[in-house]
C-alpha cells in the first residue's frame, strides 16, 4: 500500500482539493509515491477537534468511524484561524481563548504521537487577516459591521502555534507571518478577508512541499508504486509485473 499524509484542519484545508487547492497540488505533486487524504472540517476551531480527534483518525484498535491504523508519513494540523474570532463579535461561539489554543494543539499533537510513534507532525498557523475583506464578505448576520476576526489577534494564535511547535520539537509553517512578505497580500492571498486565493495555496502549497522536503519526504526519496512505463519491458510486458 502506499503510504499516506493526512491534512487535517477547518475550511482552509477542507477547501484545499479544490481547483488550485494546496491539497490537490500535493497530490499531483505526490503521484504515484504518496495519497494524500483531506480530513478538513470547514468552522472547527481546535476545541472541537480535540473532541472529533478518535473518530476522524479512528480508534486506535481499528474501531470508529476514521481511518484504518496504518502510520501515515505525515499529518498536517492547521487550526487556529476559527480559534481567534473575537468572543465578543458574531463568531464568538468559535472563539478559543489563547492560552486553551495551545493547549488544545498539545493534545492533538500528543494524540497523534501516542497513536504513530514514527509520524511527522506539521502545524501551519492561521493566516493573516484583511478585516475589510472580512466586512465585504461576511458569511453569517453581522449586526455591529465590526471584523468578527483581526489581524492582530490572528498574529498572536499564529505565534502561539509556532511556540508549541518548538516546545514539541516539530516542524512548523508559520503562514501568518510568510504570506504579509508578498505585496498587496490581502488581495493577491485572500480571496475574502480569510479563505485562499489560486495565490495563497501555491503559498501554501510550496511551503508545505519545503517543509516536508526538509523532513525527507519528496517524490525523489519515496519509492513510486508500480514499475513506471519505462522499466516496462516492451517485448515482455507482464514480467514487469512479476517482480
Amino acid at each position: 500500500m502506499r503510504p499516506k499524509i493526512y491534512l487535517f484542519g477547518d475550511s482552509i484545508t477542507e477547501e484545499s482539493f479544490g481547483d488550485g487547492g494546496w491539497g490537490s497540488s500535493l497530490a499531483h505533486h505526490f503521484a504515484r509515491t504518496v495519497d494524500v487524504v483531506l480530513r478538513g472540517y470547514s468552522g472547527y476551531n481546535t476545541r472541537w477537534a480535540v473532541k472529533v480527534a478518535e473518530r476522524v483518525f479512528g480508534a486506535a484498535e481499528g474501531g470508529g468511524g476514521g481511518v484504518n491504523n496504518e502510520e501515515p508519513l505525515v499529518v498536517t494540523v492547521f487550526f487556529g484561524a476559527n480559534d481567534a474570532c473575537l468572543p465578543n463579535r458574531c463568531s464568538a461561539f468559535q472563539h478559543v481563548p489563547l492560552d486553551e489554543y495551545k493547549r488544545n494543539l498539545r493534545s492533538i499533537v500528543s494524540f497523534l504521537k501516542k497513536r504513530w510513534p514514527t509520524t511527522r507532525i506539521l502545524l501551519i498557523t492561521p493566516p493573516p487577516i484583511d478585516e475589510d475583506g472580512r466586512l465585504r464578505h461576511p458569511y453569517i448576520e453581522n449586526p455591529s459591521n465590526e471584523p468578527e476576526r483581526t489581524n492582530e489577534a490572528a498574529g498572536a494564535y499564529a505565534k502561539a502555534c509556532v511556540k508549541l511547535a518548538g516546545e514539541c520539537g516539530i516542524p512548523v509553517i508559520d503562514l501568518w507571518t510568510k504570506m504579509q512578505q508578498f505585496p498587496d497580500w490581502k488581495n493577491a492571498c485572500l480571496r475574502d478577508g480569510l479563505h485562499l486565493t489560486r495565490s495563497g495555496n501555491e503559498i501554501v502549497f510550496e511551503e508545505v512541499v519545503k517543509k516536508l522536503a526538509e523532513e525527507g519526504f519528496s517524490p525523489e526519496t519515496l519509492p513510486v508504486d508500480l514499475p513506471l512505463i519505462t522499466e516496462i519491458d516492451p517485448r515482455d510486458p507482464l514480467k514487469s509485473f512479476q517482480q
